[in-house]
């Protein structure tokens, strides 16, 4: 009886530190040509959170959808909103459009060293992986962009209750931990204008 309890022990250390490995290692890189970066450095909302758990001094999460995405959708409590993109009503064309945002470079050398682990999160994992390139461009080069972003994949099961919803993978339905609030530290903020 103890000769199989000894045997069952080390064989869920032996599963569960492979299990450890996995959530360790990068996600390959995406088939989606508008997923990937430069840097080749990928990981799903899952490993990024289980990656920052363990190191959240280390290890920084950046929310690079617009202030209202991440105010009024949700955000994960530790990211920093820095917009890589800002919204305006175009009302020739009678929706939202996306411009770049030319502050983002310049508050990320602000706020982070070259050296940082940065992990750039958006709603699905196109913005973020722009905002990578953007990133390596002036030298970063420990980014990560996460593959499946806040809000995760559309559902294109036609049989499903949730086609068109952003119900497959994601931080949301990763259960990583989410919020609606706000630290004022993290919020972006325009700049203020030199005098």
């Amino acid at each position: 009886m103890k000769m199989r309890l000894v045997f069952l022990i080390c064989a869920l250390m032996i599963v569960f530190s492979g299990a450890v490995s996995l959530c360790m290692a990068d996600a390959p890189e995406p088939y989606e040509k508008k997923k990937q970066t430069v840097l080749k450095k990928y990981v799903t909302a899952q490993e990024a959170y289980v990656r920052w758990h363990q190191e959240p001094d280390a290890i920084h999460i950046i929310d690079c959808r617009t202030p209202e995405e991440y105010a009024y959708v949700g955000h994960a409590p530790m990211a920093r909103n820095i917009p890589s993109k800002l919204g305006e009503w175009d009302t020739m064309q009678g929706k939202m459009v996306t411009r770049d945002n030319p502050h983002f470079e310049k508050i990320i050398q602000e706020r982070f060293k070259k050296t940082d682990i940065l992990i750039v999160m958006c709603r699905s994992g196109s913005r973020s992986s722009e905002s990578v390139n953007r990133l390596a461009a002036i030298g970063f080069q420990n980014v990560y962009t996460i593959i499946d972003g806040f809000e995760g994949d559309m559902v294109k099961d036609r049989q499903s209750a949730y086609k068109g919803k952003r119900m497959r993978n994601g931080w949301k339905n990763a259960l990583a931990p989410w919020t609606y609030e706000s630290e004022p530290d993290l919020v972006y903020t325009l700049p203020v204008p030199a005098e």
